[in-house]
């Protein structure tokens, strides 16, 4: 299942993301893509408000992971200086894709070799200076239903 949304200010990107926080669920594993400044930290800040956090959310750019205990664990990755797959492995970060957290993974093809299918791959793209396309692809039963939800 596929839908694409236009996100016309980063006003609707945030409104998007805290839709989307409504619809978590333990076990959730969502890829965001998309060129750098296209809005996928944007939409985790969201994501993240949406979810009663107020402090900050941080671009795991350079620490490459940052956790959050809230009412659902987020497990946010930014892999974007991984050179391999391999890194993952390496790194451990296997062990927090499981069935009680939720898991957004920024950069998903720089370990595209090892990681697992997502439910939902959300891949941004430049519209102009303030907007955006969003194309949402699903690749679970759950993404179909997070993408009934979303209208």
């Amino acid at each position: 299942m596929e839908k694409t949304i236009f996100l016309e200010s980063i006003e609707a990107t945030n409104h998007f993301g805290e839709k989307i926080s409504h619809l978590l669920k333990p076990g959730d594993l969502f890829y965001f893509r998309g060129d750098l400044g296209s809005g996928k930290t944007a939409c985790v800040r969201a994501i993240m408000k949406g979810l009663g956090f107020n402090g900050r959310v941080k671009s795991p750019t350079y620490s490459l992971f940052e956790q959050y205990e809230l009412s659902l664990t987020i497990n946010h990755f930014d892999l974007y200086r991984f050179k391999s797959s391999q890194e993952w492995e390496d790194a451990g970060f296997s062990e927090f894709i499981n069935n009680h957290s939720v898991t957004i993974i920024e950069w998903p093809e720089m370990a595209s070799k090892i990681l697992p299918k997502p439910d939902l791959y959300l891949h941004f793209f430049h519209h102009n200076d303030m907007s955006r396309n969003l194309k949402i692809t699903s690749q679970s039963k759950r993404g179909d239903e997070c993408i009934d939800c979303l209208g």
